[in-house]
């Protein structure tokens, strides 16, 4: 069993690659051939929490296993182990918080290469912490995003993302607020875990944006008179349903949001702001599996 380095795990899942196997691994789950039950979450005494999240193919089998200990540092920790699914051998043990945030930034991107009405654009990112910066990663990788801006509450936190970006050649601002820069982009990203809106309600009618940093029902990255006019699409309906706050506070019709797996071949939204909520999902620690194991 072949036991990677955080580096190791990122050499073996590029974004741009990384975003074609999650499509391969939607295509399967539509041809029935994958599968993923919820995950399994199971409170710890003195308040830590284990979590489970299993996925599988005929050839490849893997379970995220991540333990949450507020307090401790780190807080998560997490590992994906990659089995052979005929013998339940254990071929790879991969870093699970670098598959957590390549995954995610690479489902944002397959997101908005197939919806964004206008994906030549400048970056906004809102937030800037793991997901800030693998996002602002897999934009510049995958769309050729070399403009971004950058806010955060903690403007330290801010300035150190723009020097990053800057670093890969990527002309970085940092603001104070995004009001003002909404108007002026059609590409955004929240990455906050705020249980109140960080973007303002003045998103251009050919934005897309990327909400990824709300995963319970009590947070909202979004306003809701942003989600109630805007297309919305999801990773997976059964998270979102359960999960998006962004979405459950804005009491959508979700007969409305449609699933990512579903509008693959569409065309990108002709009109009205497009919103992609994520929340994350086995399946995409499947697709980061599989790519990984191809160049083992």
């Amino acid at each position: 069993m072949k036991v990677l380095s955080e580096r190791e795990t990122v050499r073996l899942l590029p974004y741009p690659q990384l975003a074609q196997a999650i499509e391969a691994v939607l295509g399967d789950q539509k041809a029935g051939l994958v599968q993923a039950p919820e995950r399994l979450v199971l409170p710890l005494p003195g308040g830590g929490t284990l979590l489970l999240m299993p996925a599988a193919d005929p050839q490849v089998t893997v379970t995220k296993l991540v333990t949450v200990h507020p307090g401790q540092t780190p807080s998560v920790r997490a590992e994906v182990w990659v089995m052979h699914t005929p013998s339940g051998e254990r071929v790879a043990l991969l870093e699970g918080s670098v598959v957590t945030a390549r995954r995610t930034a690479a489902v944002s991107l397959l997101a908005a290469q197939r919806l964004a009405p206008n994906p030549n654009s400048p970056l906004l990112i809102v937030g800037a912490g793991v997901q800030a910066r693998s996002h602002l990663e897999a934009f510049h990788q995958g769309l050729g995003v070399n403009e971004v801006y950058v806010y955060s509450r903690t403007p330290e936190r801010s300035r150190a993302l723009a020097e990053y970006a800057q670093s890969l050649g990527i002309t970085a601002r940092t603001i104070e607020n995004p009001l003002g820069i909404v108007e002026q982009v059609s590409l955004v990203v929240t990455a906050t875990t705020s249980t109140t809106p960080v973007l303002p309600d003045a998103v251009r009618e050919d934005a897309f944006v990327a909400a990824v940093g709300a995963y319970r029902p009590n947070m909202a990255e979004l306003p809701a008179s942003l989600v109630r006019r805007a297309r919305l699409f999801v990773d997976t309906l059964e998270g979102a349903r359960a999960e998006a706050g962004d979405l459950i506070q804005a009491g959508v019709d979700w007969g409305q949001v449609r699933a990512l797996g579903d509008v693959l071949d569409l065309a990108p939204p002709s009109h009205g702001p497009v919103v992609f909520k994520s929340v994350g999902h086995a399946l995409w620690d499947l697709a980061a599996s599989r790519l990984a194991l191809s160049q083992l």
